[in-house]
């Protein structure tokens, strides 16, 4: 039973020789560690300094007596949660009153019997570290719950984004391929019929004023000129799109049951094409420029789709940081830019590394980036899940890292590394 104490102390608060001398002898028979004050003050100070497990403290002393030191501890949010147990041969009923009111847990009357000290104080021990224990549960259990309701935030959003975007992507592919696979034959018959017009022209060189007048308001050759080029334009267009399509449905693949080889540069492009009209000049604020050093890495083993959103996360982030940096007029006329560069580290891990030259994150802020709900955006642009949800995937379902270093003014930088 004596071990209820064991790295801690108990802070014995005396200015009676006698008194310190029989508590000093109650606990150390009992193999307790204690440390003395003589007056409220010096036992607010220590208190501050090394937080004991419990007090013992007299009512009456020089100074400012027991009621107010306990006032005072249990003021300040250091000490606050430290049990205090009186000392004292006022044994009225207002005085124990005032003193349990004040905060303090028990009282222990003088003159001291050894044995009631020690059951005391024991008692008292055990319930601070049940207490502790029973808070420590509390809060295993909230940081349980929390990582649990992200996670299925994020599978919900997942599937969800990944149904709708590959239902998007199927809807376009079929009339784009339609497009596509009807230019060729419509290039031939425009050049067969440019080619039947001038045979015209050869054969019947003097046509009639009817076709002369309606050739002239044509423009005949300019349409035919123009009507080449587009043709090009439309085939350029379509290409453009089934480009998307494609990157759309390389972005929503969802296998989030099963881990696949897969190329995270065509993951990253796929991205980028996705976020290009927010990567365009918009109104007053240049467009983005985004610059892109790829290393030579291997096909990572991952969850495809959720590696994708990892990269839409950061991306986004990194876009939204260089918008607020414009319009807070801290950009002094810097070219806002996004750097992507991938490489392999000496632990044979992919290292991935997205950083813009946005306003940065301060120091206090930078340390709960990857907490659930947290968020520095305004209400109604944030979540706070973004960044929790990618350092979950990254850390937790691919056993890599993700780390963030930002100078604020300079800009952030987000690294991830993961095994192959």
């Amino acid at each position: 039973m004596n071990k209820v104490l064991t790295n801690g102390f108990i802070l014995i608060v005396d200015d009676n020789p006698t008194n310190l001398s029989v508590l000093s002898e109650a606990l150390a028979s009992e193999g307790w560690r204690f440390r003395v004050a003589v007056d409220g003050e010096s036992a607010i100070a220590q208190a501050e300094r090394n937080q004991p497990e419990l007090i013992l403290l007299d009512v009456q002393m020089p100074g400012i007596d027991g009621f107010e030191t306990c006032r005072r501890l249990k003021a300040n949010p250091i000490t606050q949660n430290v049990p205090i147990i009186f000392t004292t041969a006022l044994t009225d009923t207002e005085s124990k009153i005032k003193g349990f009111s004040l905060g303090a847990v028990d009282y222990i009357p003088k003159p001291f019997a050894q044995e009631e000290v020690i059951a005391r104080v024991r008692v008292h021990l055990q319930l601070q570290q049940l207490t502790q224990s029973l808070e420590q549960q509390v809060s295993d259990r909230t940081n349980a719950l929390e990582k649990a309701q992200v996670q299925l935030v994020q599978q919900e959003k997942l599937s969800t984004l990944g149904e709708l975007i590959a239902g998007i992507a199927h809807e376009m592919n079929n009339p784009i391929s339609f497009i596509i696979n009807n230019i060729p034959p419509l290039k031939e018959y425009i050049a067969a019929i440019t080619e039947l017009l001038q045979l015209y022209e050869q054969e019947y060189p003097t046509p009639t004023t009817k076709i002369t007048t309606f050739i002239k308001n044509l423009d005949l050759t300019f349409v035919i000129e123009d009507l080449v080029k587009i043709l090009s334009s439309i085939q350029v267009g379509s290409e453009r799109i089934q480009h998307l399509s494609t990157s759309l449905r390389s972005f929503s693949r969802s296998d989030s049951d099963t881990k696949l080889p897969a190329d995270l540069h065509l993951g990253m492009d796929s991205t980028l094409m996705i976020l290009q009209h927010r990567l365009k000049p918009n109104g007053d604020r240049p467009g983005i420029e985004v610059m892109r050093c790829y290393g030579k890495i291997p096909s990572v083993n991952c969850y495809v789709g959720e590696m994708n959103q990892v990269f839409m996360n950061l991306l986004a982030n990194a876009i939204d940081a260089l918008d607020e940096a414009i319009v807070q007029g801290k950009m002094c006329d810097r070219i806002p830019q996004i750097h992507i560069t991938t490489d392999m580290n000496s632990q044979q891990m992919v290292v991935i590394k997205i950083a813009d030259n946005g306003i940065g994150i301060p120091e206090r802020l930078k340390q709960r980036l990857f907490e659930p709900l947290f968020t520095t955006k305004p209400v109604g642009k944030g979540t706070g899940l973004g960044l929790s949800i990618a350092h979950q995937i990254i850390v937790e379902k691919h056993n890599g890292t993700m780390e963030v270093n930002s100078q604020p003014g300079k800009g952030t930088e987000f690294s991830i590394a993961i095994p192959i």
